[in-house]
Formats: C-alpha cells, structure tokens, sequence
C-alpha cells in the first residue's frame, strides 16, 4: 500500500494539471479579450455596420431572388445556385457545431440585437464562416464570374468604366473587394466582443471548406 502512494499521488497531480483544451481555451480567452480592449477606438458603428453586411438574414435572400432571374444564363445560375445551397449548408453546419460545442459567448458582448441574442453559442463564428463562404465561393469560380460579367447585358456599360478606371478585369476587383470585407466582418466579430478568436478562424475554415464542397458537387 505504501508504494501504491507514490503512484497515486503523482496520478493525481496529473489529473489536476490543466488539460491541453483548457489550456488552449483560457489562451484564446485572454488574447480575445486584449483585442477586444486595445482596439475600443475603432468606431463602434463601423463595426456594427460590418456586422450587418455578414447577417444571413442580407444575404441568404440575394441568391434566392437572383435564381429564377439567372435561369437564361447557365453560368449565372451555377453561380447563384452554388451561392444558395453554401448558404443552406452553412446555416445547417454551424448550428450543428454550435450546439455541440456549446461554448458560450465571452462576457463582455454586449449590445446584440435580440435576434442575434437568440444563438447564445460562440464557436464557431456563423459571420466568419458565411463571409469566406462567400469569398472563396467567389475566388474558386472566378472563370466563372468572368464569363457572367463579360456578358454584354444591362451592367456592359458601367463593367468597361470600371474597367477603364480600374486597369483591370472586373471580375478581379470584385473578388479582391470581397475577401477584404472577409477579413474585415470576421475582425470585427472580435472587436465587437462577439466572439473569440479561435470562433473566428474555426468560421473561416469552415466557410472555405464549404465552399471546396459546393464547387466539388457542382463542377464550377
């Protein structure tokens, strides 16, 4: 029994020791938090206007309402399809993992609306995964997107003054626009105290995966 001690002693001084995941929480807590606090000047309203650009509630319509006008183009509607049934999945896995997960949202969130109330869970971030969802949607389709801007429609006119002015392809800013309000909305998700910075880039990696699968299963 005597030697039994040592072991047991040393067995419980293990099982105190904070696990590998704590450790890694209890990091990503207070580096959100020192984020969060060293950048309180950035204007408040610039972030909540980020935030509202990334809400599903802007964008899950867009799609839906530009389908059945992009039935004439088959690339228009690959496009609009493949940006629908993302946004489908999207919604479908981060509640899953949200509701799994169940961490909650750090405790210096404050200000949310009661519709963003209602999902009382952090990890991961839905605003980080739907923006580079839509972003490497978008930059994985560029042929795509090329073609469907070089058609000679409605917008040909004000494609080739952008083009002018730009000295570029249209297609191309269109793209670097949107993976730069990306990084942005899924910045702001930290600064506002939404959520925590491994939310964050487990959103972001999320969205892009979902992206990887949408063009996989629709050969773009």
């Amino acid at each position: 029994m005597a030697a039994d001690a040592p072991t047991s002693a040393a067995a419980s001084v293990i099982a105190s020791r904070p696990s590998i995941l704590r450790r890694l929480v209890a990091l990503d807590t207070a580096l959100s938090l020192r984020v969060h606090s060293f950048c309180r000047p950035v204007p408040r309203p610039l972030l909540k206007a980020l935030e509202i650009s990334g809400d599903g509630r802007f964008w899950f319509p867009i799609p839906v309402a530009l389908l059945p006008l992009s039935s004439a183009s088959g690339v228009a509607y690959s496009l609009f399809l493949g940006l629908l049934l993302g946004s489908l999945l999207d919604l479908l896995l981060v509640g899953l993992i949200k509701h799994l997960v169940r961490r909650p949202r750090p405790v210096y969130n404050k200000g949310m609306s009661l519709t963003f109330a209602v999902d009382h869970w952090s990890f991961p971030s839905g605003h980080s995964s739907r923006v580079f969802f839509i972003a490497a949607f978008l930059r994985l389709s560029s042929a795509s997107l090329r073609r469907v801007l070089l058609f000679d429609g409605p917008i040909a006119p004000a494609r080739r003054w952008i083009e002018d002015y730009y000295d570029g392809e249209l297609a191309e800013l269109l793209v670097w626009i949107v993976s730069t309000w990306s990084v942005a909305t899924s910045t702001s998700r930290v600064l506002l105290g939404r959520h925590f910075v491994l939310d964050v880039i487990a959103g972001a990696f999320l969205g892009v995966l979902e992206a990887l699968l949408v063009l996989y299963f629709l050969h773009l």
